[in-house]
């Protein structure tokens, strides 16, 4: 059964590319451009969340790294790994402080993707 991810990112190119590099690489992949999907986050049950901290869509002022908080604090949802995705500078402290597993940095290669994922997937 392939590992499953879910991708949260504004940016259609972005998303898209992200989408398909790791439909490629054989994991199941539910993508969106805003965090509502989280609602149905119990539902899609992925292994990892590839999450952008800037997203401009998200209704409730939320950042990335507020919202990976919340996961993490959420006995129901904390054990699932989840991976910042930022061009901002201070990445590394966005990561610390929404307590997520670990960050990609805008703009990343193809190679720097699949090896952040495969480290939170295997």
């Amino acid at each position: 059964m392939a590992k499953k991810i879910l991708v949260i990112e504004d940016d259609k190119d972005i998303r898209d590319t992200i989408v398909y590099v790791l439909e490629e690489e054989g994991y199941e992949v539910v993508a969106s451009d805003n965090a509502r999907i989280l609602k149905k986050l119990l539902e899609i049950s992925p292994d990892l969340i590839l999450l952008d901290n800037w997203l401009t869509d998200w209704k409730s002022d939320a950042s990335g790294q507020e919202i990976s908080k919340g996961l993490k604090s959420d006995p129901t949802t904390s054990h699932i790994p989840v991976v910042m995705i930022s061009a901002v500078n201070n990445i590394e402290e966005i990561t610390k402080a929404g307590s997520a597993n670990g960050y990609l940095k805008k703009p990343f290669d193809l190679t720097e993707l699949t090896g952040i994922v495969k480290k939170y997937l295997e």
